[in-house]
This record gives structure tokens, sequence and C-alpha cells, in this order.
């Protein structure tokens, strides 16, 4: 099967799970996506994962496909229908954590919990053994005082919904008495909120698992049903999830390639600092592009808007980022301590403010990790920059760099410390906190850049296209803090920061949030979301409720998950009931209405960069048509497909118009897509600035509008757009153009075109 020259994103979930989306329904999918001009289709996790499942990333079985899903006849016989019609599967698999929330369900944690030390699975794990004096704390507990509720069931111990092995020979033969087995066990349970947790996690996510893929049996066991598929020819490429969360990630994906083969496509989840490269030397396509996600909608968010929002903002808006990714960094006590117990067994030394030091340290790195030889001068300079800023320090911070140089666990422990502090403190605290534009807080992103510059945009982008020109391409993801056409209509405010201004200040008013700077972040988020029409749905009033108790949770300056406060949550539902409610809703309803053509222009404009620039494009599932979702789980809601088949059909709807025609584009165009070049193109005249375009090896051009707001108000002028010599049809509309060719009659039925050389 070839290479993907297009993929579509689908979740799947087990019947159970609230609704399902199984193999069988993507079969079904298949003459909708094939018609539409998707390649490849892409698949959320497929492996077994917890019962209900709503993602697949609690993967609790490793070496079966989901039965919940279809199994592996299921997977076969969609493999075998996609193949039929000339198209292939790209699956997401899970190397870096399992799922081990509800213990009785992943077979290995059981044998582990129930045979400590002894477990043939112990080594799977990454488990802290000294924390808990030869045992694993399992964080589970609301209270201490829960363990007064503990039973004895056969051979578990049960605590309400929780059940846990006993460990053979530690039973009495007596129901009645619990705590005496209990004090027995291989594990013991502690409070989720002490911070204690005797393994380690995805992040901090207590009922995700750490596994030890560094291990050669580990890697081997886990990866043996992925094997498979390569094998028997199921499956023609990977998607890894959280690359940096592994001991070697180079290792890891150079064992990998060798597994699969080297015709397999592997893209990785990494995400990539604004001014970071990934990895030349990692045997893979590239990344699944967060880091392009940033210039396709930065390209588009007018400068001039930048000083009026700043001064909106506030003191809200200049949280400084080393200072959050410490205050990450000192949350996760437990993984800091752990490090801290390293460092001190490899120097034989130690100091109380040891953990001090790598909270400041891990501040300044300002990436996810900086061992790979591309990024290894980031931790010299973060340490220069620590012991500048902190010469009270100076002793603990030469205790960590000569840790650190030694190798070995130290090593692989501050980098995997780093990936959990950044992520916590950059897409957990900042991106819930600045409020200044928050389209800007996503993923490969950085708040405190107001968007991309047309020469920044043009020059990544031609690297990439010499780089990295298998790199997965996306707008929108089953992780993205809010869909591309949210995030499309929160940009237009930066095109009129006045208006926006003056309308905050005006609800604010008559309906002020409890705190303010969760207010400024919320009510952009509501603008985001709010119905064209007006009418709040429950639904949209749960999804809101939702995302407000969500948002300031992970903000963690008003509630936090550890420590609700739920008299501040209180008062913010109140809050959000009256803006839905209320005569304000009136006037989000008009505002919304008023800056919607210039919305509509810029999500159908991204997205046709999206599809055209250089990489393999994704398109998350539903996003052919607007999408109004925030994170997850709202984004991961059922999908319309039959709306979707009706448009497809019937091609008014603008965006299916643009998706449909870029992608059987691409299909036409093997050469130019992805192999061929990327040429930036300037227009001629008074609103040059306003024009987007380029073009991709000799027989494409792509141009979009942006800044609609300002070019209402001075129109085109003279601006002109000079193309190549030849003929060049628009795959949107049909018309045909040459030569010089009028701004203003180029884009004067769609924001971009898509110019075929005939």
């Amino acid at each position: 099967m070839p290479l993907p020259v297009s993929t579509y994103r689908l979740q799947l979930r087990g019947p159970d799970s609230g609704f399902g989306f199984t193999f069988a329904d993507a079969e079904n999918l298949l003459d909708y996506l094939g018609p539409l001009g998707i390649s490849h289709l892409y698949l959320s996790p497929i492996l077994t994962a917890a019962h209900g499942s709503p993602h697949g990333y609690d993967v609790t079985d490793p070496t079966t496909v989901s039965a919940e899903l279809g199994g592996i006849d299921g997977l076969r016989r969609l493999s075998d229908t996609a193949r039929a019609r000339g198209m292939g599967l790209i699956v997401d698999i899970v190397p870096n954590h399992a799922g081990v929330g509800i213990p009785e369900q992943n077979p290995w944690w059981w044998d582990v919990l129930r045979h400590g030390h002894a477990s043939d699975f112990a080594r799977f794990f990454d488990i802290d053994w000294e924390l808990g004096a030869g045992k694993i704390l399992l964080p589970v507990l609301d209270s201490e005082d829960d363990l007064g509720g503990l039973t004895i069931d056969g051979d578990r111990l049960r605590l309400g919904a929780l059940a846990v092995p006993i460990s053979p020979g530690t039973d009495p033969g007596s129901p009645n008495q619990p705590a005496e087995v209990y004090r027995r066990q291989h594990y013991r349970l502690v409070s989720w909120r002490s911070g204690q947790c005797g393994y380690r996690r995805f992040l901090a996510i207590n009922s995700l698992a750490a596994l030890r893929q560094e291990d050669e049996q580990v890697f081997a066991v886990t990866h043996r049903e992925v094997a498979r598929w390569f094998d028997e020819g199921l499956v023609d490429g990977l998607r890894v999830d959280h690359l940096d969360g592994l001991s070697d990630p180079a290792g890891y994906l150079r064992r990998l390639r060798d597994l699969i083969g080297p015709q397999a496509w592997i893209v990785v989840e990494k995400n990539l600092a604004v001014d970071e490269d990934l990895e030349p030397s990692l045997p893979v396509a590239g990344t699944t592009g967060y880091d392009v996600l940033r210039p396709i909608g930065g390209i588009l968010i007018d400068p001039g808007g930048e000083s009026v929002l700043t001064g909106l903002a506030g003191p809200a808006a200049v949280d400084a980022v080393p200072e959050l990714r410490t205050k990450a960094a000192t949350a996760l006590d437990n993984d800091l301590q752990r490090l801290r117990r390293c460092i001190t067994a490899a120097t034989g030394s130690d100091s109380p403010r040891l953990a001090e030091a790598l909270a400041a340290l891990i501040g300044r790195v300002g990436v996810y990790r900086c061992d790979y030889p591309v990024t290894e001068p980031v931790l010299r300079t973060a340490l220069a920059e620590t012991a500048t800023a902190t010469p009270e320090l100076a002793f603990e911070l030469a205790m960590i760099s000569a840790a650190v140089a030694g190798g070995g666990q130290v090593a692989v422990r501050l980098q995997q410390l780093c990936v959990a502090a950044v992520a916590g403190g950059v897409e957990g605290l900042l991106f819930h906190r600045d409020p200044r534009l928050v389209s800007l807080n996503e993923f490969g992103g950085d708040p405190h850049r107001f968007g991309c510059g047309a020469a920044e945009f043009h020059s990544g982008l031609a690297e990439r296209a010499r780089r990295w020109p298998r790199a997965m391409t996306t707008l929108s993801t089953h992780d993205t803090q809010r869909s591309e056409d949210v995030r499309a209509r929160i940009g237009v405010l930066s095109q009129v920061p006045g208006l926006w201004a003056d309308s905050v200040a005006g609800w604010e008013s008559a309906t002020p949030c409890p705190d303010r700077p969760t207010g400024l972040f919320l009510w952009q988020n509501i603008f985001g979301v709010w119905p064209t029409d007006g009418i709040v749905t429950e639904s949209l009033r749960a999804r809101l409720h939702a995302y407000a108790r969500k948002a300031v949770r992970e903000a963690a300056r008003c509630s936090s998950w550890q420590r609700p406060d739920t008299t501040f949550e209180k008062a913010l539902a109140e809050w959000l009931d009256a803006v839905l409610d209320g005569p304000v809703a009136d006037e989000v309803t008009a505002l919304v209405d008023r800056l919607r053509p210039h919305a509509e222009s810029d999500a159908l404009a991204q997205k046709l960069l999206a599809l055209t620039v250089p990489g393999v494009p994704d398109v998350y599932q539903g996003t052919e048509l607007f999408d109004d979702s925030l994170t997850d789980p709202d984004n991961r809601r059922p999908v319309d497909f039959a709306a979707r088949r009706a448009e497809l059909t019937a091609l008014r709807h603008p965006k299916m118009r643009i998706v449909h025609a870029a992608l059987r584009l691409r299909r036409e165009h093997p050469e130019t897509f992805p192999h061929g070049t990327y040429r930036p193109l300037s227009a001629d005249g008074p609103a040059a600035n306003h024009v987007v375009a380029f073009r991709r090896g000799d027989d494409v051009v792509v141009a979009v509008r942006r800044w609609t707001v300002r070019l209402g108000e001075t129109g085109w002028g003279n601006t002109v757009i000079t193309l190549a010599a030849g003929d060049w049809t628009d795959r949107l509309t049909g018309r045909r153009w040459a030569g010089r060719v009028r701004a203003a009659e180029m884009f004067g039925e769609l924001p971009g075109v898509l110019l075929e050389r005939a």
C-alpha cells in the first residue's frame, strides 16, 4: 500500500462507553471517505482497554485487539474492505503507559499487586519500591479513613467499587479480619490527594502507569500484536502516542522501525516548542502536526490587535512561563523526590534544597526533553540561567550537573520529569490562565507569541517541505483545546480588539464574573462556541458548564483538581447560567452574527492551507463541516455522518467543497503532494498583506485572504496576483485565470483559491 496522501481520524469506542463506534462502523464509512478523497483511515487506539473506555488510551491488555471494537477479525474485515477500495489503515499505539484504574481489568497489574517483587510482570512497570518500603503505594483513597470500609471477598479485598488482590498465603481464612489481611499485602492504599504514588505515571494521571519499554522483554511482549498487523498486511503505519514519556525515545523508535519494516509510515506525538526542531536522526516521517498547527492559524491573526488585547488582559496575561513550569514541577513532588534520591545515590551528597533546585532548573527547560542531540544545549543554558537567577542554589545545581553527567537513571528521570512539568505548566496552567487571545493557547503554540508573520510562515513551510515532507499536518485532534473553527472565530478578535474590549466591559458590568481573569478567559471561549442563531440548548449549557469547571481546575488559581473550591465553582456556575439566560445573551448573539463572515472566512482559509502545505493532512472526524468543539471529551462527541454524506453529494457547503477539492487534487498530483517544492508568492498593490499565497511544485497555486475586517474598510484597490505562464483553473469554483489577476475577482466567491495549471 502506498504511503498516506491524506488521513481521516476516527475515535473508536465500544458500545458500553455511552455510544459506540467500532470497526464495523468505520467499515460502513468507507463509501463516504473514499469519494471524499481520503487515502487512509487513522484509528484511535485499538488494543484492549478498560471496559467502556471512551478513548482507548487506558490499554489493559496490549496483546489483544479490543473485543469491544470487533477484535482481530473485525480489524481484518475493515482492512480488507479498505484495501478493496484503494485505502489503507493507520493505527494509534500507546507504548508509554497502561490503564490501571480498575486493577482487576489489567492482568499484568493485578499479578504485580498480588505477588509484589516476585511477579513475572514486576519489571514491566516503573515501580518505586523504595517509596513504599517494598510495597506499591496506590493513590486510590479519598481519605485514609476509607480503609475502615475494607472487606474480604474471596481472593480479593474490596473497598466500594475498588477490588485489589490478596496475596497467596496471607488470608487467615476469616472474613472478619480485613485489616489484618490488608497489612500483609504487597501494596498500600493512600489518598490520591497526598501526592504519593508508587509508580511512574502518564504525566500526573494516577490511573495510567508507565511501562518500561527500555526492557527488551517488555517491548517484545507489548508489540507482539502490533508486529502481527504488519506481518499480515493489515496496517500501513503507526502514530506513536506520548513519545517523550519513554525512557529512551530514540532507542524505542529504532526498535519499532526494525519490527515493522522500513516502508511503514511512523509519526510521533511530540509537542515541539515554537523554536525547537525535531531530532533529524529519528527513523520517522515526522510529528503528528502540532508544530504546523500554530503557523497555519497564526498567519490569520492580525498583529494590530496585540496591544489592546494585552492591555485588556492586564496582569493576568503576564504569567512567567518558567515560574509556571517550576510550579508544576513542585506539584509533582512524588517524582521530584524520587529524582532527588537518585541524585543523592549517584553523588553521595544531599541537600535540603535539592528538590527546590531541581524545580527551579526544570522551570528553565523550555522543551519537553533536552537529551536529543538537537536539544542538548538547552540543559546547559538552563543550568546557567538558573545559577544566575538563584546563586544560593549553586551547590545543589553542581550536584545535579554532576549526577546528570553520569547518565543512567538520573539523566532519564530528569528528562521524564521535564516532560510532566512542561505539560503541567504550559498545557495545564498557562493554557487555562492566559486570557489575551485564547486561540493561541494550543498544542505547539505559545500564548506569548501573538500569531505568525508571513516571513516565519513561508520559511518554516519551505523547510518542512525539504526536511519533513511526510509529516502529518493537523488543525484539530482528540486533544486540541478547541476545534479549528472555534479557534478561527476567536482569532477574529485580533482584528476588532477595541470592539471586543468594549463588549466585555459591558458584559462584565451587567453580569460580573466572580473572578475577573477567569471571566476574561471564559468570555472568549463562550464567544467561540456561541450558536449563530442565539439558541442555547441544554446540550450546549451542559458542555459549557463542564468546560468551565475543567478550565478553572486546570488553571489552579481559584480551584483545582486536588483541592476543588466548591463555593467558587458554584458561584461560577451561577454566573455562567446568568450569561446564558440573561440580557447579555442577545448582545453575544449580535456580536457573533456581526463577525460571522470574518470567522467563516478564516475557518475556510486555514482549512485550505492545512490541506495544501507540505505534509500529509489529517481531517479530524467531522471537521469537513464547521465544528464547535472545545477540549476533550467535548471534541469526542458523536459525529453526524448522515449530514456529511448529504453535503458531499450536494457540494454546497464551502468547507466541504474545500476539503473535497483539495483531497482529490492531492490524489491526482502524487508528485506535487508531498514531493513538490514550496515557493511563496507575493501579491502587488495596496492590500498585498491581505494575501497569503504559495506554489506547490509547478502545477498548483494556493492563495487565501486574511484580515478581512480591515479589508472591508479599505478594499482591494488594484491589488493583483501574478500567476506563472499558462492557464490556471480554480478547483473550487471552476473559474480560469492567467497572468495578472485582480485579487477582488480572485476572492469574489470564496476566501481562497486552489489553482491547477492546465
